[in-house]
């Protein structure tokens, strides 16, 4: 794992909650830093080698990240039967956009990488 790469992942996730505490309180700041990361490689044009070494690092502990929802679900069940119906209507309505969107995106994608070769 690249210390410098990793730095800078962190550097954009603090900029992006810098700027959601600041600028835009109803996006996450994660996500921003997240928008940051995909501008700045678009900018680039490629992902460094030491940046997708340390991604690569860090997605081994991405099944971590599951343990707080889990205990979440187990913890408070009962307030998930109570609020079963808008759980399900969110959860569905945002599988109809994401669907869609990403492939939407993904033919795009596809499209702009043929039309550069």
């Amino acid at each position: 794992m690249n210390l410098g790469a990793l730095l800078w992942l962190m550097a954009l996730q603090v900029a992006g909650a810098v700027i959601s505490h600041f600028l835009v309180p109803a996006l996450p700041g994660p996500i921003i830093g997240m928008v940051l990361l995909v501008l700045g490689l678009v900018f680039l044009g490629e992902v460094p080698e030491s940046l997708q070494k340390t991604a690569s690092a860090l997605l081994g502990y991405l099944p971590l990240l599951l343990v707080v929802p889990a205990s979440g679900i187990m913890l408070s069940h009962d307030r998930l039967l109570a609020d079963w119906l808008p759980i399900a209507l969110a959860l569905v309505g945002s599988l109809l956009v994401a669907v869609p969107f990403c492939g939407w995106l993904l033919q795009w994608l596809i499209r702009r990488q043929e039309s550069r070769q």
